[in-house]
């Protein structure tokens, strides 16, 4: 795949707990002595290990994987949140694409989380302030990005909130008073505030109701569709990403392991773990 078009590209990120010894360092012998993502011999855990992907201006991508694949490190690395030991990443909007933005200044990664990504994590209280209202949670991102015109600010978050189904009524109240379902979507709203060419949506579905899952997959349909969003989708539940992503990434103990059109994927799976979280869906 040609860089034309790519929205965001990424080179080799790896991120690593522990020191790292000769058993685990060297890609090319790894295999042979990793427990899984663990080296038995200095303890050390490789979270991501050499992941390399592209997104496509307007497309939703994908990422599955079971528990500690490491699907959420990835999201939170490419977020600005961890920082990786070795690789790059590249965003078309950022200085056309030509600067690692993992090797910017802490006042660029600023800009960059508050001007060109949004988050919705999957546990909400680490995407929101949950004792202050839902207003002022998504008018929080507007500020950061430098927005100071207080009647724009409010007339952009009724905007928000009213898209989400948020009632009027509950715009004053904080998160905390809502459900895992509501509280979701009041993220969408604050991570989509500011308008960024893409969003990391991480596990958004996991512990809702069916009816609540619906909701909220159709809300992101809506935005992409209505924004031409760029977005990376992770989940566990495939179900979820052949009803959203065009493309699918499989990741297991920090590797990526097969990627494809999210139909190839789902009816030809080439990898043996692939072919049984498919047939776990079946």
């Amino acid at each position: 795949m040609d860089d034309k078009g790519l929205a965001l590209k990424v080179e080799k990120l790896t991120i690593r707990y522990g020191p790292g010894c000769p058993c685990c360092l060297d890609a090319g012998t790894a295999a042979a002595y990793m427990e899984r993502n663990r080296c038995p011999r200095c303890g050390s855990i490789w979270a991501l290990r050499n992941i390399s992907l592209l997104l496509r201006e307007g497309e939703i991508l994908g990422v599955v994987g079971e528990s500690g694949s490491g699907k959420t490190t990835l999201m939170r690395a490419l977020y600005l949140d961890h920082e990786p030991n070795e690789g790059s990443c590249y965003l078309e909007r950022y200085q056309e694409g030509k600067t690692d933005i993992f090797s910017t200044s802490l006042q660029q990664k600023k800009f960059i989380r508050n001007q060109l990504l949004g988050m919705v994590y999957q546990n909400p209280y680490l995407g929101l302030r949950m004792f202050f209202s839902s207003g002022a949670n998504v008018a929080e991102k507007l500020i950061a990005a430098g927005s100071r015109n207080v009647a724009a600010m409010m007339d952009r978050t009724a905007e928000l909130l009213e898209h989400i189904e948020v009632p009027v009524s509950r715009v004053r109240e904080p998160p905390v008073h809502f459900s895992g379902g509501m509280q979701q979507r009041v993220q969408i709203a604050k991570a989509a505030a500011n308008n960024p060419p893409i969003l990391l949506l991480d596990e958004v579905t996991t512990g809702l109701d069916l009816s609540v899952q619906a909701r909220v997959l159709d809300l992101i349909k809506r935005i992409q569709r209505e924004y031409g969003v760029s977005m990376i989708v992770v989940s566990h539940d495939l179900a979820v990403v052949r009803m959203l992503a065009d493309r699918t990434v499989v990741m297991l103990d920090g590797r990526i392991i097969e990627e494809g059109l999210t139909d190839q994927i789902m009816e030809d799976p080439q990898h043996l773990y692939t072919q049984i979280l498919v047939n776990s869906l079946l």
